[in-house]
C-alpha cells in the first residue's frame, strides 16, 4: 500500500478460527492478514516538473484485535504511522477502521472499504473513495491537492488472473491484477478553466505473498498544476 494509501489507495491464509466449513475466502491467499508478516516496499514518485522522490515503506501484520466499535479485526501497521484493521468473509477482504499516531482510538470506516472483492474472477468490480497523492499546485499553499479537495470515488475492477510479476523481491506467478479509475475536477488554468483529471491505479496481488506492486498515474498537463506517476515495488518480505 502506498504511504497515503490509500492504501490508500491504497496487502495469507486466515487462521481456522475465521474459516467457514468450506474454508477461508480465496481472497486471503492473495492478501495475508495473520500476524508475523512483514513487507518492505520502495515508493518512487516522478513529477511532471522533472523532480522525484524515493522512500521506503514497511507494512507489518500484528494479529487479531478487539475494536471498541465492536467485533474483532486483523491489524496491519505502516511505518508511516497508520494502523489499519481488516476483516474477511465470503464477500472478500475489507478495511473497517484506521488510526493515525495522533488519534487515541481507531476511527471506524463509514462503510467497509474493500481491498479485494469476491468472486476472484475477471470483471468483479467495487468502489472506494480515494484522493490525489501526486497532484500539486504550482503556486498556492499547501501545494498538495489532497489537503483541500474531498476524496472522489474510484471504481476497481479485476482485470486479469494468473499474471506473472517481477520485482526486486523476486519473480511471482498466480497474481491478480486490479485496475482502478477515478476523475477529480480541478481548476487547470484560466483558458481551460475546470478540467476532469484522471486518477488511475494498477495493483498486483500474488498468491502466497500479497501486494507486490502498485502503479499510480495522475497526469495534470496544466499551467497551474503538476501531476506525476508513482510506483510501489516490493523489495523484501516474510
Amino acid at each position: 500500500m502506498p504511504r497515503h494509501h490509500p492504501i490508500t489507495r491504497m496487502a495469507l491464509l486466515l487462521p481456522v478460527a475465521l474459516a467457514a466449513c468450506s474454508g477461508p475466502p480465496a481472497s486471503l491467499s492473495y492478501f495475508p492478514l495473520e500476524a508475523g508478516h512483514r513487507w518492505v516496499y520502495e515508493q518512487a514518485s516522478e513529477y511532471e516538473n522533472n523532480t522525484g522522490e524515493r522512500e521506503p515503506l514497511v507494512i507489518s501484520t500484528l494479529g487479531e484485535q478487539s475494536l471498541e466499535s465492536g467485533g474483532k479485526a486483523w491489524q496491519r501497521r505502516s511505518d508511516s504511522g497508520i494502523d489499519y484493521w481488516l476483516r474477511a468473509d465470503e464477500t472478500g477482504i475489507f478495511r473497517v477502521a484506521t488510526k493515525h499516531d495522533l488519534q487515541e482510538e481507531p476511527e471506524p470506516d463509514k462503510a467497509p472499504r474493500y481491498v479485494l472483492k469476491m468472486p476472484l474472477t475477471v470483471g468483479t468490480t467495487w468502489q472506494a473513495f480515494t484522493t490525489s497523492y501526486l497532484l500539486r499546485r504550482n503556486a498556492d499553499f499547501p501545494p498538495e491537492i489532497r489537503h483541500t479537495h474531498k476524496p472522489v470515488q474510484m471504481t476497481y475492477r479485476i482485470e486479469a488472473l494468473g499474471q506473472k510479476v517481477s520485482t526486486r523481491a523476486g519473480n511471482f506467478s498466480d497474481c491478480v491484477m486490479v485496475k482502478g479509475s477515478a476523475v477529480m475536477k480541478l481548476f487547470a488554468d484560466p483558458v481551460i478553466g475546470f478540467k476532469d483529471l484522471p486518477l488511475t491505479t494498477t495493483e498486483w496481488y500474488c498468491k502466497g505473498v500479497g501486494l507486490v506492486k502498485v502503479q499510480r498515474a495522475e497526469p495534470a498537463s496544466s499551467t497551474f498544476l503538476t501531476g506525476g506517476t508513482m510506483t510501489l515495488e516490493l523489495i523484501e518480505w516474510q
